[in-house]
């Protein structure tokens, strides 16, 4: 008979121990190890890892080119951040606060009229519930066959005898093996499921979607093999608070990982935003101060956005530093380069900051915008109409190329925008603007306030 051995395994990271520890020395976490019981077979010494097999070691220029044409899952703004479409056989994670919309993207693409014969399995809703869910999406796919089941064997045996062209699970957490004795969600669960699941994948030609939950610190649950295991990763974040969504590439086996796609969740489901810059831009009717445009990057895709700050006396001693979507510790960077550099006394001062549309903004080149708009404001001057920046600030001042530039310029242009204000390093290398198009360049910020107000 086959040993049954005892562990313990940390629930955030997936480390394992041969007794309990009060403190995970992988994570630091305290009190997260529980103990899970692991049934496994006896190994049969070193013949039973020695197999005839019929692969043998071939030279890279000998080894065939895949001609499986990627899937069109019926989502643009997936395929575009899949790189192209879903690769036939691909183990795919999506992972996502709870109430994001994950399973709503989901089902929208195992509804989608795409022509794939989908096997959507739910461990977490009863059929009923996905039936009144996909009332609401108004999206209705025959080929779609909904399975309520969280044994994985039971799983398979569908997918061989259905033998469908997409796999939907919702969700990882939910599967467990009989093989296993510990409880589903578990380590050892999640570990054992998702390899199953992608041997089946490799061996079927049939593409898989797992739906993984997270933990508080935005990762995903469950070992970190499971993230090895897989072929594709994909983040789907957002504020419940507000209505925008993005899907980020974290991990792509099939092709890279700097594309997003935007949606915006509706009362009929997910609607995917084809033009960020439109909602992120506010149209005003007459001109306020503190409010600047940026061009931001975000993998390849170039938007504008608009950013808000608002500079007022500090009311009590220490001065209040707030920003939404953008990192505090380089905004209090940004403030100490204006004091220094510019002369404004910004210790007297509280300073707020904000993105529209609730984004979460990590580029670099937004910190030219992010300074014309506290300029704007402390100095309650509008800026000019039609002006926005693209450039990063160092510490001494100066102004630096942004990524991307040229794809910056291009997207203000498109937008109707007449000036751009970027770092005077681009100016050897920079090809001719489009047309309509002033680039002004400059080197230091304090050259900023003549470019961006009216009438200097």
């Amino acid at each position: 008979m086959s040993k049954v051995k005892k562990a313990y395994f940390c629930k955030e990271c997936g480390n394992e121990s041969a007794k309990w520890l009060g403190r995970c020395p992988a994570c630091g976490e305290w009190n997260t190890y529980v103990e899970e019981i692991i049934s496994r077979k006896e190994s049969g010494g070193a013949a039973a890892i020695v197999r005839a097999s019929a692969e043998k070691p071939q030279r890279v220029t000998e080894i065939e080119e895949s001609t499986a044409e990627r899937i069109d899952v019926g989502l643009g703004e997936v395929n575009r951040v899949l790189g192209g479409g879903l690769v036939p056989g691909s183990l795919v994670l999506l992972g996502g606060e709870p109430g994001i919309g994950k399973s709503t993207l989901s089902l929208q693409i195992a509804l989608s009229p795409n022509g794939l014969r989908t096997l959507y399995v739910s461990g977490e809703e009863s059929p009923q519930q996905i039936k009144m869910r996909a009332q609401r999406l108004g999206a209705h796919n025959e080929e779609c066959l909904i399975y309520g089941e969280t044994s994985l064997e039971n799983i398979i045996r569908q997918i061989e005898a259905v033998k469908p062209d997409l796999v939907v699970i919702d969700s990882i957490q939910t599967i467990y093996t009989d093989a296993l004795d510990s409880a589903p969600g578990s380590v050892s669960q999640i570990r054992e499921c998702a390899s199953a699941l992608l041997k089946c994948a490799k061996t079927m030609g049939v593409s898989i979607f797992l739906i993984g939950h997270i933990t508080k610190e935005g990762t995903i649950a469950g070992p970190k093999v499971l993230e090895h295991i897989v072929d594709v990763v994909l983040q789907f974040e957002g504020d419940n608070n507000n209505i925008y969504r993005i899907l980020r590439g974290v991990k792509n086996r099939f092709g890279a990982t700097f594309e997003i796609g935007v949606f915006e969740m509706r009362s009929d489901g997910l609607a995917e935003v084809a033009n960020p810059s439109e909602i992120l831009l506010t149209h005003y009717d007459e001109s306020l101060s503190g409010i600047a445009v940026g061009a931001a990057v975000d993998g390849l895709r170039a938007y504008l956005i608009e950013v808000q700050a608002l500079v007022s006396g500090a009311a009590f001693g220490t001065p209040q530093r707030s920003a939404t979507g953008y990192d505090l510790k380089r905004l209090n960077m940004i403030i100490a380069v204006l004091e220094k550099r510019v002369g404004m006394k910004m210790f007297q001062k509280d300073v707020f900051l904000n993105f529209a549309g609730g984004f979460k903004i990590a580029d670099t080149g937004l910190d030219m915008s992010v300074v014309a708009a506290i300029v704007s404001s402390y100095f309650d001057r509008p800026i000019a109409d039609g002006v926005c920046c693209a450039g990063e600030i160092g510490l001494s001042g100066e102004v630096r190329p942004a990524p991307r530039s040229e794809q910056r310029i291009g997207e203000a242009a498109r937008l109707g925008f007449r000036k751009i204000v970027v770092s005077g390093y681009l100016r050897k290398n920079m090809p001719k603007p489009p047309q309509g198009i002033e680039v002004v360049y400059i080197n230091r910020i304090d050259e900023l306030p003549r470019a961006i107000f009216q009438g200097e």
